[in-house]
């Protein structure tokens, strides 16, 4: 998984106005999670376009006044108007704890399905998936190339040595679907 670096300022008014303050001079409130105590700093809004704006999920590495920290990003909040960043929960991660994230699927290959006329459905985007974060993968990639008509892949049927995916076991995450032209191709190999 790739490490993004963000450089973030501590904060010691935490109301109301001084968060309007911050949003005034373009940073965004931030809080980082899960450690000892929670931490708030507020960071640049435009260095976070990098890491908001990406399908790719990243470790982020927090730099606050000297120290170090390692987190996931858990939360963030938009302008319903302007969406413009309000707010961004950070969750502290640990080398020897477990954590849970979404990571985005990627389909590869062409499905046998697909050669036969159906329609390949990518259902789910993301999947949560928990593991340790030195084994936390950038995405879930899967292979579609045995997928015939009416076939899908579910969560059930995944497995990977070094993190699980935790998704409901029923969960559909691809498809191929049957077509009208599906249905002809069958038709005309019957008479």
């Amino acid at each position: 998984m790739q490490v993004f670096e963000l450089k973030g300022e501590l904060r010691t008014d935490l109301g109301k106005k001084a968060t309007k303050v911050l949003r005034e001079e373009k940073k965004v409130p931030c809080v980082l999670y899960g450690g000892k105590e929670n931490i708030h700093f507020s960071v640049v809004e435009k260095d976070l376009s990098k890491l908001v704006y990406t399908p790719f999920v990243y470790i982020v590495k927090i730099m606050i006044d000297g120290n170090a920290y390692e987190a996931v990003m858990r939360e963030i909040q938009f302008h319903p108007v302007t969406d413009r960043i309000l707010h961004i929960d950070f969750y502290h991660i640990f080398a020897e704890k477990p954590v849970i994230i979404e990571v985005p699927v990627k389909l590869k290959g062409f499905a046998e399905g697909v050669q036969a006329g159906g329609k390949l459905v990518q259902v789910i985007r993301k999947l949560k998936v928990k593991a340790l974060p030195a084994n936390l993968p950038g995405e879930v990639e899967l292979d579609v190339t045995s997928l015939g008509l009416g076939k899908s892949i579910k969560v059930k049927e995944l497995s990977f040595d070094n993190f699980e995916v935790v998704n409901a076991k029923e969960v559909v995450i691809a498809q191929v679907k049957v077509t009208r032209a599906s249905k002809s191709v069958e038709a005309g190999d019957k008479k």
